[in-house]
């Protein structure tokens, strides 16, 4: 079982920046992606970044140029830096990770989700 802690959330006004950043724990044989999505009131749940171990990042839309993802391999983490924050960016932010591990049937691939950090932009 995997673990994902998050933290960096909080208020900012808008054109604000924020960093957050999830640290993955627990028995992982190996990380396939690590990302970010998030949620807001009356929203569905969206990508707003992903960083696949092997493969290219990708945001959405409505974040390019204004948030950046990385990922610390060693330490199984991720960050996601959010600059020019607007206040439609206001949403809970969950960590996800997809790891692949050993299960009875061979390789398996499973999603953990943190428990959110909220982000909140004022105008």
């Amino acid at each position: 079982q995997v673990q994902l802690v998050e933290s960096g959330g909080g208020s900012v006004r808008a054109v604000g920046s924020l960093r957050l950043s999830c640290a993955a724990s627990g028995v992982i044989f190996r990380i396939k992606t690590m990302g970010w999505y998030r949620q807001a009131q009356v929203k569905q749940r969206e990508l707003v970044a992903a960083i696949p171990t092997d493969g290219d990042t990708n945001y959405a839309d409505s974040v390019k140029g204004r948030f950046t993802i990385s990922r610390d391999t060693a330490n199984n983490a991720v960050y996601l830096a959010m600059n020019s924050l607007k206040p439609e960016d206001t949403a809970a932010y969950y960590c996800k990770v997809t790891t692949t591990e050993v299960g009875l049937q061979g390789l398996v691939d499973y999603d953990f989700w943190g428990r959110g950090t909220q982000v909140t932009v004022s105008s």
